[in-house]
């Protein structure tokens, strides 16, 4: 019995890509993340920086001009 071929799935407009290689890809939390285009990866890490700062708002950090202090929000 043969492994299928693993397909990867752009997470920004769902398209399969069968071939991942030479595609832009952007890596999130220790995964790597492949694209379809240049545009879905900075869609992608556009999304990204917003995932990052709500995690910093449920671990607490209270942002403020040019520095972050931890506490509760």
């Amino acid at each position: 019995m043969r492994d299928a071929p693993k397909r990867h799935l752009d997470p920004i407009c769902g398209k399969q890509l069968e071939k991942p290689e030479g595609r832009p890809t952007a890596e999130y939390k220790k995964r790597r993340y492949f694209f379809c285009s240049e545009r879905c990866r900075t869609v992608f890490e556009q999304k990204a920086a917003r995932f990052r700062m709500n995690d910093l708002a449920r671990a607490g950090a209270l942002l403020t001009p040019g520095r972050v202090r931890w506490g509760l929000a």
